[in-house]
């Protein structure tokens, strides 16, 4: 049985074991975006770990099955998901296509890379969701070549409201393994980080763009 707070807790710590995630309230990363944050995510480390690997790849395919029923491939959104997808799409025995950011600007000039057939179930298959915009890319690429897009599967969620958002404008389902409230949830509770520091990193959720600009990040501030 497919048991979502076990298994948000038991990624999120998978995560901060292997430092794929890294936290730091006080001593926050600039994104490209300019967005000041309290979390560096890098799932790809997961890939060099086979015990994360594996589990990431097993609950990602129950999921799939409890959540979204039968499906006919599997699509990996480039570059990150595409790795996560190949396994997923392994675990289940079905077929695997993964789709470009752009275009190619040479031979065929393909945005969706392997078989596409028209009409087929498709499960998209990312490793984070932010603002959920290059997810949803994916997802209308795909539709557009005449596939029905079942739903969106990832590791790990920011829990920004824009995603929640952007993905029902799109009117498409998504889950994740793991996000952001359980990740400083069992941080907390396992001291990796002070409870003191929780107001200030869920402050950051909520408004990501001006969280941390002109401030000083200290929870005695």
């Amino acid at each position: 049985m497919y048991n979502k707070s076990d298994i948000e807790l038991k990624v999120a710590e998978f995560l901060l074991q292997i430092k794929a995630i890294k936290l730091q309230p006080n001593n926050p990363f600039t994104w490209a975006s300019g967005w000041k944050s309290p979390i560096y995510c890098d799932n790809r480390i997961t890939l060099s770990h086979p015990q994360v690997r594996t589990y990431i790849r097993q609950k990602l395919a129950q999921a799939i099955q409890e959540e979204f029923g039968s499906v006919d491939v599997i699509a990996g959104v480039a570059t990150a998901g595409i790795p996560q997808g190949v396994l997923v799409a392994q675990e289940l025995g079905l077929p695997f296509i993964y789709v470009r950011a752009k275009a190619k600007e040479h031979g065929t000039g393909s945005l969706i890379e392997g078989e596409v057939v028209e009409g087929q179930r498709v499960v998209v298959i990312e490793d984070l969701i932010s603002t959920g915009k290059s997810s949803l890319q994916a997802v209308e690429a795909l539709r557009a070549a005449g596939l029905s897009v079942a739903g969106l599967a990832a590791i790990f969620t920011y829990g920004f409201e824009k995603a929640d958002e952007n993905f029902a404008a799109a009117k498409c389902r998504y889950l994740t393994l793991s996000s952001y409230g359980a990740l400083i949830d069992y941080a907390a509770e396992h001291s990796i980080i002070a409870k003191s520091d929780m107001e200030l990193l869920s402050k950051w959720r909520l408004n990501p763009s001006e969280w941390g600009q002109g401030q000083v990040l200290s929870p005695e501030s």
